[in-house]
C-alpha cells in the first residue's frame, strides 16, 4: 500500500507549500522511490481555467488535458514526470461529482450529506489517484490556510485517512515565523497558534517546515519542539534562498528524507542528488546574462504578480539559460508604449530575445504587432506563444502579404480572419458553451524538415500542450506560404498549422501550442534552448 504525506500550511497563504511537497518528493524520489503528487484547491471553480491569472496565477496544463494550479507545474518540473487529472481536485469539483453520483442514485436513497460524503469522495480520488500512479509515496498539498473555512473539508478527510490507515499517513506543516522589524527578533506564536488550529481539525503535524527570512536557531526550535508537541529534529528550518531549486538540497541538510522513512518504519537510505547539485552550482556561478524582454498588455501588476502569471515560461528560459550556463535577466515591456512611437520600439534592440507569450487579454494588440514587426525586420530573436503565434502570423499577413485588414475573430470588427475558431466550434460559441472549444493538452506535431524547429527538436513527430480555442485560417496558409512564411509544424489529424517561422532571420519561431509546460530544469525545452542559443548569439 502506498504511504500517504499531507501537506498544510499556516500562519498566511504564499510560503511555499508547492514548492515544499515538490522538494520532499524530489528526495524520496532520489531514494529510489515512485513518487507522486497530487493539489487540493480550495475553490468552487471546477478547474483553474476560469480563475484570475493576476490572484491566482497561470493555469498549468497538463497531458491529459486538465487545467488546473501552478503547483502541478512545480511537481512536474522537480518530480520529472508527467501528471494527470487524477492528481488535481478542487472544492467545486469534489461537489459536482458527489451531486452528480446523487442523481444517478448512486447513493441508493441515502441522505446524502457534507459530512460523511464530501470527505469520503476527497480520500477516494487520492486512492484512485495512487492506484492509477502505483507510487509508493503520494504527496498531497491542501491549499489555503489552516483556520479558513475553505479547506476544512479536506482536512477532515486527511484526518479520517490516518484513523483508518493510521500507519501510513504523515502530515507535514508548513508554517511561517516573523521577523518584526521594529523588534529584530524571530517569532514563534503565530505557529503556535497555527499548530492549536491545526489540532482543532482533529490533526498533529509530525514534521513542520519553519519558513522565515533566516535559518532557525536551536532556541526557536526547542521553543516549537514544546509548544507544538513534536520532536525537536521535526522541525525543520526552511530559510529564504535565492533559487528554488537549492530547497531539497538544504532539507536533507537535515536529513528530512531519512525522517519521513523512519516515522513510516522505513529503513534510511542515501539520496542521488549529483546532477541536481550539479544544477545548483551552475546557477550560482552563472555570471554572464542573457536580457529577455517580455511583451505584454499595458499593466498594473508588479513584476512579481507576471511572474506568477507566466510561471512555466519564465522557468523555461531560467533552465534554457542554464543549459548554457547564463543568468536570465527579464524585462516586463508594455505593449502601450509601442502602439504609435516608433522611438520606443528602438528599446528592443537593447534586450539579446523578445517574447509575446499566451494571453486572454487582448488589450493592445497593436503595441505588441508593432513589437513583432520590429523583431522580423531588425533581426531580433523572437519567440511567439499562442497569442503570440497569432499575432505574428497577422503582422506578416499585413506588412508582407499587404492584407491591410488582417485581424482576428477575437478581436472587434475582424474582416480578414487570419485566426479563426474552427468551423465546429462556431455553434458551442454561440450556445456559449466555451470549454469544449478549447484544444487542451497533448496533440501531435509533425515538423517541416530543415526547419529550426524540426533542428531543435531534432525529430519528425513531436507531441506539445495546447490551451487555446483559435486557430491559424488554412483560408489564408498558401497565401502566406507564397510570401514567404514558412510552416513548420502541421498537426496531421486536423491538419491545423502549429509552428511558423520567418526565413533569413536568425530565430523567429512562434508556437499554437504551449512549449513551456513540458520544460524540466534539466531537460530544458528544445524551442526555448535555441531561443537562448540565439540571443546569446546576437550579444556576442
Amino acid at each position: 500500500m502506498a504511504k500517504y504525506i499531507f501537506v498544510a500550511g499556516g500562519v498566511m497563504s504564499g510560503i511555499g507549500k508547492g514548492i515544499a511537497t515538490a522538494s520532499i518528493g524530489k528526495i524520496l524520489k532520489s531514494k529510489g522511490f515512485k513518487v507522486t503528487a497530487i493539489k487540493i484547491d480550495p475553490y468552487i471553480n471546477v478547474d483553474a481555467g476560469t480563475m484570475d491569472l493576476i490572484i491566482h496565477g497561470e493555469a498549468f496544463v497538463t497531458q491529459d488535458g486538465d487545467q488546473c494550479d501552478q503547483d502541478m507545474g512545480n511537481y512536474e518540473r522537480f518530480l520529472d514526470e508527467n501528471l494527470t487529472k487524477a492528481n488535481y481536485m478542487t472544492t467545486g469539483r469534489v461537489y459536482q461529482s458527489v451531486i452528480n453520483r446523487e442523481r444517478n442514485l448512486e447513493y441508493k436513497g441515502k441522505c446524502v450529506e457534507v459530512v460523511p460524503h464530501i470527505p469520503e469522495e476527497v480520500i477516494s480520488r487520492i486512492r484512485k489517484a495512487a492506484k492509477k500512479t502505483k507510487a509508493d509515496f503520494v504527496l498531497i498539498e491542501i491549499g489555503g490556510t489552516v483556520g479558513e473555512y475553505q479547506n476544512m473539508l479536506f482536512l477532515e478527510a486527511a484526518r479520517r485517512m490516518r484513523l483508518k490507515y493510521p500507519g501510513d499517513i504523515l502530515f507535514v506543516f508548513v508554517s511561517y515565523l516573523p521577523i518584526p522589524k521594529i523588534i529584530g527578533e524571530m517569532k514563534t506564536k503565530p505557529t503556535q497558534n497555527a499548530v492549536k488550529a491545526l489540532n482543532t481539525a482533529g490533526i498533529q503535524p509530525d514534521i513542520i517546515l519553519a519558513r522565515s527570512v533566516t535559518k532557525l536557531d536551536r532556541t526557536r526550535k526547542r521553543k516549537i519542539s514544546i509548544f507544538c508537541n513534536v520532536d525537536v529534529k521535526d522541525v525543520i528550518s526552511a530559510p529564504d534562498i535565492k533559487t528554488i531549486y537549492e530547497i531539497p538540497i538544504n532539507f536533507e541538510k537535515e536529513n528530512l528524507g531519512n525522517q519521513i522513512l523512519t516515522k513510516f518504519g522505513l529503513k534510511a537510505r542515501k539520496n542521488d542528488l549529483k546532477d541536481w547539485k550539479s544544477l545548483i552550482k551552475t546557477i550560482k556561478n552563472a555570471k554572464k546574462t542573457v536580457k529577455i524582454g517580455i511583451v505584454e498588455k499595458s499593466f498594473k501588476a508588479d513584476a512579481t504578480a507576471l511572474t506568477d502569471c507566466y510561471i512555466s515560461m519564465v522557468e523555461a528560459l531560467k533552465h534554457a539559460c542554464w543549459f548554457y550556463k547564463k543568468k536570465l535577466e527579464t524585462s516586463w515591456l508594455s505593449a502601450e508604449n509601442y502602439k504609435k512611437s516608433s522611438q520606443s520600439l528602438k528599446e528592443l534592440k537593447k534586450y539579446d530575445g523578445v517574447i509575446i507569450p499566451g494571453d486572454s487579454d487582448i488589450k493592445d494588440i497593436e503595441g505588441k504587432i508593432r513589437a513583432i514587426e520590429f523583431c522580423r525586420k531588425n533581426k531580433v530573436p523572437f519567440l511567439g506563444i499562442s497569442l503570440g503565434m497569432h499575432l505574428a502570423a497577422i503582422e506578416f499577413a499585413k506588412n508582407v502579404c499587404k492584407i491591410k485588414k488582417a485581424s482576428s475573430t477575437e478581436l472587434p470588427n475582424c474582416q480578414e480572419p487570419i485566426i479563426d475558431v474552427m468551423k465546429e466550434q462556431k455553434g458551442f460559441l454561440k450556445e456559449k458553451k466555451y470549454g469544449v472549444t478549447m484544444r487542451l493538452g497533448a496533440y501531435k506535431c509533425k515538423l517541416t524538415p530543415k526547419t529550426i524547429s524540426s533542428q531543435a527538436y531534432g525529430k519528425r513527430m513531436i507531441s506539445e500542450r495546447h490551451r487555446h480555442r483559435y486557430e491559424l485560417n488554412n483560408d489564408y496558409r498558401d497565401i502566406l506560404k507564397k510570401n514567404g512564411l514558412v510552416i513548420a509544424g502541421i498537426n496531421p489529424k486536423r491538419d491545423l498549422v502549429e509552428i511558423i517561422e520567418v526565413k533569413n532571420h536568425p530565430f523567429f519561431v512562434a508556437t499554437q501550442f504551449h512549449p513551456e509546460f513540458k520544460s524540466r530544469p534539466l531537460k530544458p525545452h528544445p524551442l526555448f534552448r535555441e531561443f537562448i542559443k540565439a540571443s546569446i548569439k546576437k550579444r556576442s
